[in-house]
């Protein structure tokens, strides 16, 4: 298993298993362009896990400056309950401390009750905040 930053030469690879794994998360925030310059803002955060050179998982991360921020983590079902979403996690964590961020925010859903424990497992606490969200286009 390797663990390496994400580059947008992932990107056909990376989007289908998000089709498998992350579908109803997925928006035209995740097109080429938007991963690109995301990519390009937040060097290194990003990061595949390969087996036998296939992407096998994948954790999109980055930061605001202030705020680490943690999308997509995912790994294909028949690669899951190996500690691959354990790595991945912890590197891109690593690298938003790395840039002096202390706090970091995930997406995960309310149904979503295994992603959920492995946030926990990890020290991430469920908070009650309440979060809105504003699209500029369908």
């Amino acid at each position: 298993m390797q663990i390496r930053p994400m580059t947008i030469e992932d990107y056909d690879e990376v989007y289908a298993m998000w089709q498998i794994t992350t579908k109803r998360a997925l928006s035209p925030a995740d097109s080429r362009d938007s991963l690109a310059r995301y990519l390009g803002r937040n060097p290194e955060m990003s990061q595949v896990a390969l087996a036998d050179g296939k992407i096998v998982g994948t954790v999109l991360a980055g930061h605001d400056g202030r705020i680490g921020f943690i999308h997509h983590m995912a790994v294909l079902p028949e690669y899951r309950r190996h500690h691959i979403g354990k790595q991945l996690a912890t590197k891109a964590l690593e690298k938003i401390f790395e840039d002096g961020i202390d706090k970091t925010q995930i997406y995960c859903y309310i149904d979503n009750e295994t992603g959920q424990n492995f946030w926990k497992s990890l020290g991430f606490e469920r908070t009650d905040n309440v979060l809105f969200e504003l699209k500029t286009k369908d």
